[in-house]
C-alpha cells in the first residue's frame, strides 16, 4: 500500500511539472496543442519523434523551445543533398604532438547531445540517413572500430517535407521505425495564425525558460515505466496491432486488401509506453481505451505502408488507420 501510495505522489508531482513544461511551451509554439503532447510523449518515453509538414508551419522552433524548456544540451544538424555521415558522427584525425610522435584523435559530431534536431532529414542521401540507426537505437556510435556512447538521455527530433516536393529521399523502413511516433504538423487555425503575428512580430518576444533538467527527465522516464497499465487497455493494444497485420488471422478486410506490411513487436512496446505518457500529461495515473485510440495514428502510421493495389486506387493509409482503429476498439468494447 505503501508503495502504490508513493508511485501515486509521484505520479501527481510529475504531472504538474509537466504541465509548467508545457505551458512554457506553448507560449512560444502558440496552438497545435496535440503536436506539442506527441512530442512531450516522445520525449517522455525515451524515444525519438518525426515532424512531418510544410517548411514554415514552426518545427524548428517548436524543437529549439523544447531543448530550452527540458533542459537539454541541443544540437541541431541541416541535412542536404552533400551532408556525409562523418558530418553527423564525427571523424578521427591524425595529430603530431610537440615531441613529433603523432596519434589519432576522434572529433565528436553534432550528434553527442541530448536533443539532436535532424532538420529536413529526407533531403540528405539514404547513406547519410542510415548513419542515424545506431545511434537512434544503441544510443552509441562505433568510428574506425571504437565504440562512442551518447550522452544520457538523448532524442531525435526530425523535421521531414512531405516526399512530393523536390530533391527529397524517402526515408528506410528501418529507419522510419526506430521512430516512437510520426507526428503531423498541419496548418494553424485563423485564431491561432492570428496569436502568431502578434506574438512573434512585435519588438518583444516570449523567452522559454528551464523547467525541466536532463537529471530530472530520465527519472520520469523511469517513473513512467513504473505505472500500471490495465488489462482491458493491455489488450486493445495487442488487439489493434495485430489488427494491421495482413497475414494475421484477426485482421479485418479492409486490411487484408489494402495493407503490404504492418507494424512488429516494436509498434505494441511503442504504443504501450505513448498511452502512459499520455495519461500523465492530462493528469491521470493510469491509462484509458481513449489513450489506445488517441494514439493509433502516431504510432502506427510509418510502421505499415499500403499495397500497390491501394495506392494506386488512391487510398489514405491515415484515413484507413483510424476506420479500423475504431472498428476493432470498438468491437472489443462490445465483447
Amino acid at each position: 500500500m505503501t508503495d502504490a501510495a508513493d508511485l501515486t505522489r509521484e505520479v501527481e508531482a510529475l504531472g504538474e511539472l509537466l504541465a509548467e513544461a508545457k505551458a512554457s511551451v506553448t507560449r512560444r509554439f502558440i496552438g497545435q496543442q496535440d503536436v506539442v503532447d506527441l512530442v512531450l510523449v516522445a520525449l517522455l518515453c525515451g524515444g525519438h519523434g518525426l515532424l512531418i509538414g510544410l517548411p514554415g508551419l514552426g518545427k524548428t522552433r517548436l524543437v529549439e523551445t523544447l531543448s530550452t524548456v527540458m533542459g537539454l544540451a541541443g544540437a541541431r544538424i541541416q541535412f542536404t543533398p552533400d551532408l556525409m555521415p562523418a558530418d553527423i558522427l564525427g571523424s578521427e584525425v591524425l595529430e603530431t604532438a610537440a615531441d613529433g610522435s603523432r596519434a589519432f584523435r576522434f572529433i565528436r559530431g553534432p550528434v553527442f547531445c541530448q536533443l539532436l534536431m535532424a532538420d529536413e532529414i529526407n533531403r540528405a542521401s539514404p547513406r547519410t540517413q542510415s548513419a542515424l540507426l545506431q545511434a537512434m537505437q544503441e544510443r552509441a556510435v562505433t568510428v574506425a572500430g571504437q565504440e562512442h556512447p551518447l550522452p544520457v538521455p538523448f532524442h531525435v527530433l526530425a523535421t521531414q517535407n512531405p516526399i512530393e516536393q523536390e530533391g527529397t529521399y524517402p526515408l528506410p523502413e528501418a529507419q522510419l521505425d526506430r521512430f516512437l511516433l510520426q507526428i503531423e504538423v498541419a496548418y494553424p487555425s485563423r485564431e491561432e495564425e492570428r496569436d502568431i503575428l502578434l506574438a512573434t512580430t512585435g519588438s518583444r518576444e516570449e523567452e522559454p525558460r528551464p523547467v525541466f533538467t536532463a537529471e530530472r527527465l530520465v527519472e520520469a522516464q523511469r517513473l513512467l515505466r513504473r505505472m500500471p497499465v490495465g488489462e482491458r487497455v493491455l489488450e486493445q493494444i495487442l488487439t489493434l496491432v495485430r489488427a494491421f497485420r495482413p497475414d494475421d488471422e484477426t485482421a479485418p478486410p479492409p486490411v487484408r486488401e489494402s495493407v503490404g506490411w504492418g507494424p512488429g513487436p516494436r509498434a505494441s512496446q511503442a504504443l504501450m509506453l505513448a498511452v502512459r505518457a499520455r495519461a500523465l500529461l492530462e493528469g491521470r495515473l493510469a491509462p484509458c481505451p481513449e489513450d489506445v485510440a488517441a494514439l493509433a495514428r502516431p504510432v502506427l502510421g510509418h510502421r505499415m505502408a499500403l499495397n500497390f493495389a491501394a495506392r494506386a486506387q488512391g487510398q489514405s493509409l491515415p484515413g484507413l488507420i483510424d476506420t479500423v482503429a475504431a472498428q476493432v476498439l470498438q468491437e472489443q468494447v462490445a465483447a
